[in-house]
């Protein structure tokens, strides 16, 4: 066999893990907005059984035949074809690493610690909450141990790597310490500035079909492709399924519309991303989307840096009072000077997903500590609900003695076993900040376009920076080549103090 053959027998294989995943994430889909509560053991027991599958492709040593196999053929390989190659060999390590025994079994762990987190956070019942998570916790880390031992990383780090490539816990310790040392008198400074605005709250009911019709116009608005994608309801939101076939889920609150709204938008920016992945490499590794910082930091970008701005919520008030307005809110509420300050109140709160932007890397950082200590064996996890009480007091002066369902319960991440997933929400955050930035200097009336509802040339920026090249690069040659510098915490930081000042 030569190494060209051999090279072409992994695109074959990666093709069709490619399709395993597209059914298990329709299957996954479907058991959080469809299925039946009586079909959750059943459906666990066959997304585990899928897992298990496509370890055992990936990470079987026939794949690593093939892979030095194709190594031989590297100089007759395209650029993407290598970058392609790279990231078969980053994937097959991961998968090699751990046996697909333990893989099965963390995945029924955290099926049935989720489907019963469903009511069990309802109930605000820690009690029987802990043991399911304990179990989790446990397989967690007897991977992070032997990923550990095969990749010479610390436990965390090896986890982390899953999720941001190339990253490391002392990087985001060193960025972080800065926004720990930074936010907490910013939020105090920003609440006590704040105090004189006047906010016209939207009160009234705003039901579910209502909510959903401003949602789905918003989305079409900043380009979500509903040929290859669909909007629909799930106790978590979340956006998932495959570039060709993206799922975005919300949850309505009938009293108050912006939650979900914010929350769609919020997908859609994931969605776009997934639907702008470079077209000829969807099945393959290097079109799969770089690393989850990146990905956060697209949804970020939609949310937070364009659909907050003044300019975008001078285009959606006439359609959010066109879909919701009522006898019992004024029509001032829609102005956008009035959206705006609504949008960018800041209040420090127990709700990481409601959170404010200038609290929200609080509520990261807190997770991101603890996480750590669970993986390392510094933190048991009966103690979780005290220390998570300490540091929500310490970062945002809020108690959650006692209430689990609004502290240490409120995620669903830990459950799934995604631990070195919470830190990228604020690299995000960081990442999307440099990115607008870059954005607004390619784009001069980049402002004027969206007040008019205009997000074809934005979007066509996204997809040049980053939409288009997949995980052809790394993270930092990805932000090099889109802002011209590596994450530089330097213009989050200038856009929180832009975005916060007063009108």
């Amino acid at each position: 066999m030569t190494g060209q053959t051999a090279y072409q027998e992994l695109e074959a294989l990666f093709q069709k893990v490619h399709h395993f995943t597209h059914l298990s994430s329709m299957a996954y889909w479907d058991s959080a907005t469809m299925m039946p509560p009586g079909g959750s053991k059943a459906r666990g027991q066959a997304l585990a059984e899928v897992s298990s599958l496509i370890n055992d492709l990936v990470g079987s040593r026939k794949t690593g035949d093939l892979i030095e196999k194709a190594e031989t053929a590297r100089d007759g390989l395209s650029d993407w074809q290598q970058a392609n190659l790279r990231e078969m060999q980053r994937q097959h390590f991961n998968a090699s690493s751990v046996n697909s025994e333990l893989v099965r079994a963390h995945a029924l762990a955290s099926s049935r610690c989720e489907n019963a987190w469903r009511e069990l956070r309802m109930e605000n019942n820690w009690k029987d909450f802990e043991p399911l998570l304990s179990e989790v916790i446990d397989l967690t880390r007897e991977q992070a141990a032997i990923r550990s031992e095969a990749s010479g990383l610390s436990p965390y780090d090896a986890l982390l790597n899953l999720y941001e490539p190339g990253q490391s816990s002392s990087t985001i310790d060193t960025v972080f310490a800065r926004l720990k040392a930074y936010l907490p008198d910013f939020v105090k400074q920003t609440v006590e500035q704040q105090k004189g605005e006047v906010l016209i709250r939207p009160s009234g009911s705003f039901p579910r079909e209502k909510q959903r019709a401003l949602a789905l116009d918003l989305m079409k608005a900043v380009g979500f492709d509903f040929n290859h994608g669909r909007l629909d309801s799930s106790h978590h939101p979340f956006c998932g399924g495959v570039p060709e076939d993206v799922r975005i889920t919300t949850r309505y609150t009938e009293d108050d519309f912006s939650e979900s709204l914010m929350g769609v938008l919020h997908e859609t920016g994931h969605a776009k991303y997934d639907q702008g992945l470079p077209g000829a490499w969807l099945s393959q590794p290097v079109g799969q989307p770089r690393g989850m910082g990146i990905h956060e930091s697209q949804s970020l970008f939609q949310e937070m840096q364009v659909c907050r701005s003044h300019a975008f919520l001078s285009f959606a008030g006439p359609l959010m009072a066109a879909h919701l307005s009522n006898p019992e809110t004024p029509n001032a509420c829609w102005e956008a000077d009035n959206l705006y300050r609504l949008y960018n109140h800041v209040q420090p709160d127990y709700i990481r997903v409601n959170a404010d932007e200038a609290s929200y890397p609080l509520h990261v950082i807190l997770r991101y500590e603890l996480e750590k200590d669970l993986v390392n064996g510094n933190l048991k996890v009966r103690d979780i609900p005290e220390a998570w009480d300490e540091k929500m007091q310490e970062y945002l002066g809020l108690s959650t003695r006692d209430n689990y369902r609004d502290g240490c319960m409120q995620d669903i991440h830990w459950t799934h076993g995604m631990f070195g997933y919470f830190p990228t929400y604020t690299l995000g955050a960081m990442n999307a900040a440099q990115l607008y930035h870059a954005a607004r200097k390619a784009i001069p009336n980049l402002e004027e376009q969206i007040s008019r509802g205009d997000f074809e040339a934005l979007n066509h920026w996204q997809s040049q920076a980053i939409w288009s090249w997949g995980s052809y690069y790394s993270i930092d040659e990805l932000m090099l080549q889109g802002t011209g510098e590596t994450l530089n915490p330097d213009y989050f930081i200038h856009h929180l103090q832009q975005r916060f000042s007063p009108l």
